[in-house]
């Protein structure tokens, strides 16, 4: 039979050689295999390639506008509720003191005692002043009203008994003032005693025993604080109090109550809760605050006038506020804020809000959204800006498969 050039068909190999047939007829399917597998390989290269990638599925929450308080955390000091400082009324040497230093003293408690000698003896002067003008004046009316009936009579001059008169008023006169000056001397003799003009917590004496003391005398004995209640002056920017009263102004807010809370130098919380009282009218021009001051009670004496302290309240309520779990929302780099929300075509749409304060643990939006919006909160990791989502409600529980058994070897 003659070579045939070329590839030969399996007929011709059987005719030709029953060995090379064979070996022929193993090289061509294998050769027949490897590229069925590549066929399978590139064809599930290309559907990978040509088919889409579900969506993911994200949580989502519906937010609702709330009322929520505009709660501020401003700086104080505490101040005394009243302040005294004990003066002497008159001159002379201090002999006693009866109170100690730091102590709470009540009013018209007696502080000190100055030398009271020298007053006692004017007092005894002016009363002994006093029974001579009385004396002196009893004698002058007896004599007018003698001289009276005798000047009627004509049986004395008339200008005699006009005399007469004119002395015994001038006498009554000076038990008057005889009288005054008795009682001037009692009461710089009291002065000796000097009392405490209110209730309070005194400081150090400023004088010791045997110092001279005078009553127009420039320097204090001691001073008194009224600390119980004490008042709390909070300094607020008046940049912040204007913004609070426009947004009171348009009805987006409501005042809310004047409750303070405090919290002491040491980061903890007093426990009593004070009241604004009142605020100033006029704008520090040196710090450009204005000052709010609080009362607060102060049973046990902890809050001493001086201390700085951190005052919260809420100033107003916020009608509008939409509250956003803090996982929901992200910042910039430059610190903007934005979260996102699934609209109608369900697509994550990336938008722009306003978050100034946290509450709890939500943000509190005052722009940006809008009540109704649908905020993503569960998986963002998933989620690009304009991307297709399969939004499933936050609350709804996750299936979770059970996993696989256990491979028998």
């Amino acid at each position: 039979m003659p070579i045939l050039y070329g590839v030969p068909s399996f007929c011709e190999f059987a005719i030709y050689s029953p060995v090379r047939q064979t070996r022929t007829i193993v090289r061509h399917v294998a050769l027949a295999g490897l590229a069925a597998l590549a066929l399978v390989g590139c064809s599930g290269e290309d559907e990978g390639r040509g088919g889409e990638r579900p969506a993911p599925e994200v949580g989502f929450v519906v937010v609702q506008a709330k009322s929520v308080p505009v709660s501020v955390e401003l700086a104080g000091r505490i101040a005394a509720f009243e302040m005294s400082e004990v003066r002497p009324q008159v001159t002379g040497i201090i002999r006693r003191r009866f109170f100690a230093e730091g102590a709470l003293v009540r009013a018209g408690q007696t502080l000190y005692e100055i030398d009271p000698r020298l007053y006692r003896a004017a007092t005894a002067e002016a009363s002994a002043n006093l029974n001579s003008a009385i004396a002196n004046a009893e004698a002058t009316r007896i004599r007018a009203e003698r001289l009276k009936p005798l000047a009627d009579a004509q049986a004395v001059s008339l200008q005699e008994y006009v005399d007469a008169a004119a002395a015994a008023r001038q006498a009554a006169a000076a038990v008057q003032q005889g009288r005054a000056q008795v009682q001037t001397a009692d009461v710089n003799l009291q002065f000796t005693r000097v009392p405490a003009p209110i209730t309070g917590r005194i400081g150090r004496s400023l004088f010791t025993v045997g110092a001279l003391v005078t009553g127009n005398q420039a320097d204090p004995l001691a001073v008194i604080q009224g600390v119980d209640p004490v008042f709390v002056d909070i300094q607020q920017s008046s940049a912040e109090l204007l913004t609070l009263r426009r947004s009171l102004a348009q009805g987006g807010s409501v005042p809310a109550s004047a409750e303070v809370s405090l919290i002491l130098e040491d980061g903890s919380e007093y426990g009593p809760r004070g009241v604004v009282q009142f605020s100033e009218v006029m704008v520090n021009a040196a710090t450009g605050t204005v000052t709010l001051r609080a009362r607060f009670a102060n049973p046990q004496g902890l809050l001493l006038p001086g201390m700085f302290v951190r005052a919260r309240f809420d100033q107003a309520i916020n009608t509008n506020a939409i509250l956003v779990p803090q996982a929901a929302l992200s910042r910039s780099a430059r610190g903007e804020a934005s979260v996102f929300v699934v609209d109608a075509q369900n697509r994550a749409t990336e938008r722009q809000v306003t978050a100034d304060r946290a509450l709890g643990s939500d943000w509190v939006v005052t722009k940006g959204l809008k009540p109704g919006d649908k905020v993503i909160v569960q998986g963002l990791a998933k989620v690009t800006p304009n991307s297709p989502v399969r939004a499933v409600p936050a609350s709804k529980p996750q299936v979770i498969g059970s996993p696989p058994p256990p491979k028998r070897g």
